[in-house]
C-alpha cells in the first residue's frame, strides 16, 4: 500500500468526529432556584462507588444556567449543555425540558 491510498481514508475518519456538538458535555438535572433574571440554579446529581470500601455515594453538583426567556421554574427536570463563559460563574445554558412536575 503506498502511503498516498492511506491519506484520504484517515482525512474521512477524522473529519466526522470533529463537530462541535459531539465534544459538548450534557447534564440532566432538577431547577432549584429561578429568582435571577435569565439564570437558572440546577442541581445535578450523580452516583458513584466509594474506591476503598465500595459503597454507593450520591454527589451532589449546582450549575448555574442560562435561561433566555425564564420558560423554567422551579422542580423542572431539565437537560444542560455546556457553552462558552457566560459570566463569572455561567458556563451552562438550559437545553430542554425533561419532565414538569404537576400542580396540586
Amino acid at each position: 500500500m503506498s502511503p498516498e491510498s492511506k491519506a484520504p481514508e484517515a482525512a474521512a475518519t477524522s473529519g466526522a468526529d470533529e463537530r462541535p456538538e459531539a465534544r459538548k458535555r450534557r447534564l440532566v438535572g432538577v431547577v432549584t432556584s429561578d429568582k435571577m433574571n435569565k439564570t437558572r440554579i440546577v442541581l445535578v446529581e450523580r452516583r458513584l462507588s466509594h474506591l476503598k470500601y465500595g459503597k454507593y455515594m450520591t454527589r451532589r453538583t449546582k450549575y448555574k444556567a442560562h435561561d433566555e426567556k425564564n420558560e423554567f421554574k422551579t422542580g423542572d427536570k431539565v437537560q444542560i449543555v455546556e457553552v462558552r463563559p457566560l459570566s463569572r460563574e455561567k458556563r451552562w445554558r438550559v437545553e430542554k425540558l425533561i419532565d414538569r412536575p404537576q400542580e396540586a
